[in-house]
């Protein structure tokens, strides 16, 4: 799951970033509501965590603005703001849950996972594309009707290109969907990932289109 960290505590950031990270999440990290409502428009996550105690903006006012758009982003508040108020305030904005700080590691992932888990039911259970169908509830996928084993990000991968059917997706679109913003990457690591997945799908799936990037057709042959 690709997450937008909202937290200008830095060192929390680091942190969380990392331990995130641990737990197979790809997590960008911004510290100001603008930045946030920025990347939210031009990079849209899956999931957003938003401390409420931003310097440029009051956290809650991020949280309605994110939610003005057609497709509202699920939400997890995490903030040393812990009154019933606060909480209702978030709730009724469109925050999906509420972490007060100090918290627990644990907690934080089991809430992201159910978050996770929820928000696959309200979306479009099975993309299916030719012979290759993938479940993005379970996280699987199947080539004519049999389980193929993918890693997590040749899955992110795959998953990002068949939400984008008919569409070519540049190298530096899909390192943003499955590498975070800091994490380290060789420079043919997309080439790489294409290279093994294209052995897991029927041949000519993924198309290379020259000089632009990568494309799966949604009527295939």
């Amino acid at each position: 799951m690709h997450i937008l960290l909202v937290e200008d505590d830095l060192p929390l950031a680091r942190s969380l970033v990392k331990a995130l990270g641990r737990e197979g999440f790809t997590t960008n990290h911004v510290a100001t509501g603008a930045e946030a409502l920025m990347t939210a428009k031009t990079d849209t996550p899956e999931l957003v965590i938003l401390d409420l105690g931003l310097p440029d903006m009051d956290g809650l006012d991020v949280l309605r603005k994110m939610n003005q758009g057609t497709r509202p982003l699920p939400v997890l508040v995490l903030t040393a703001r812990d009154t019933i108020k606060d909480k209702v305030s978030g709730l009724n904005l469109g925050a999906d849950d509420y972490l007060a700080k100090p918290f627990d590691m644990a907690e934080l992932f089991a809430r992201l996972r159910a978050l996770e888990r929820r928000t696959a039911l309200l979306q479009t259970v099975k993309i299916a594309i030719g012979p290759v169908v993938l479940d993005t509830s379970t996280q699987e996928v199947e080539v004519d009707g049999e389980l193929v084993d993918l890693t997590r990000r040749e899955l992110m991968l795959l998953k990002t290109l068949m939400e984008n059917s008919g569409r070519v997706l540049s190298r530096d679109k899909l390192e943003a969907r499955i590498y975070g913003w800091d994490e380290e990457l060789a420079s043919n690591s997309i080439e790489v990932h294409i290279h093994n997945l294209r052995k897991k799908v029927p041949a000519g799936f993924i198309k290379t289109v020259r000089g632009v990037g990568y494309s799966i057709q949604a009527l295939q042959t």
